[in-house]
């Protein structure tokens, strides 16, 4: 079916792939993240196992590989001409650099922060890596609600925790770095507070939009920001204003509710399980976690839904 959206027309390709019929799978099987390589191959995070689904570019799975038990985020980074995946796993807070066929390069080790020796948790949910200096940037989004900065070679640095900038983080949940004319800028969607703040690469606050709903994470296309929020659909804004250009399969029946709780129009004891229902429809999105530009313009989302989904919109 073709959509027609904003500025542009994408055909709407619904269950562009399936995940692998493993009894993780069945069980859970959440899509959380997807990347595009520059071969033109789609990689997938879902918390199944194996864990890493490698897709051509017209759906079939090439590989598969890894077993963490409750990988969350994922991010292609580039060094040396070499393409590299790092990853976190909330279940065991472990953050990996892996390279593409599976091999694990390094792990960060949870950083020596206050706030986890008070006794908050440290449940890492995104990463990411500043193109020019290597430092790599971690969001415990589930725990303290900071975001950690660790050296090239894996020492601890930093943190940041929004007081820097537009306020105290509430779940930064998603991370990634884009190049600017100025230099690398982080971007961090601080999900809880329904906002994206940008950073330079050394963690210094230079601006913050508060226009988004539910934000899980980011990929850039020349000026152009993706973003799926995972109660509302797949936004597309403007790097520079940060302002909505598009969005993409909006569903109507889900929001926040006035007392900021999480909201939708199921029960809570449902959310985890809304494949099979009447929330899944062509056209409309339910719970987007991930989502990435392919070189065309094309975009590949993937949903917090036990069984996963994940769908093409291809650019017309």
């Amino acid at each position: 079916m073709l959509i027609k959206s904003g500025l542009n027309t994408y055909k709407w390709i619904d269950d562009w792939a399936k995940i692998p019929d493993t009894p993780g799978g069945r069980e859970n099987g959440r899509t959380h993240s997807v990347v595009a390589s520059r071969t033109g191959n789609i990689i997938i995070c879902h918390q199944a196992s194996p864990f890493i689904l490698v897709y051509d570019n017209d759906g079939t799975l090439l590989s598969s590989w890894g077993h963490f038990p409750g990988v969350h985020g994922m991010t292609l980074v580039e060094e040396n001409d070499m393409e590299y995946l790092w990853l976190t796993d909330e279940v065991s807070s472990r953050v990996v650099k892996m390279s593409l066929d599976g091999v694990e390069i390094m792990s960060l080790s949870q950083p020596d922060h206050p706030a986890y020796v008070n006794g908050q948790r440290y449940v890492p949910t995104w990463e990411a890596q500043n193109p020019e200096t290597g430092e790599v940037w971690v969001a415990d989004g589930y725990g303290a609600s900071l975001v950690h900065s660790f050296s090239p070679a894996g020492k601890y640095q930093r943190s940041i925790d929004g007081t820097e900038g537009a306020g105290r983080f509430s779940q930064p949940h998603g991370i990634n770095f884009r190049r600017d004319t100025h230099g690398p800028e982080l971007f961090i969607t601080d999900r809880m507070n329904r906002r994206i703040v940008v950073y330079d690469g050394s963690g210094n606050f230079r601006r913050a939009s508060m226009s988004a709903h539910s934000p899980c994470c980011f990929d850039f296309l020349g000026d152009r920001i993706v973003i799926p929020e995972l109660f509302t659909g797949v936004k597309i804004l403007d790097y520079n204003s940060l302002e909505l250009v598009d969005e993409i399969g909006a569903s109507d029946r889900v929001g926040i509710a006035p007392n900021g709780a999480w909201w939708p129009p199921v029960a809570p004891e449902a959310w985890p399980n809304l494949a099979g229902t009447e929330h899944i429809r062509p056209g409309f999105f339910s719970s987007p976690h991930g989502a990435c530009f392919a070189p065309n313009g094309d975009i590949y989302a993937v949903e917090w839904i036990v069984g996963g989904r994940i769908t093409k919109l291809e650019k017309q």
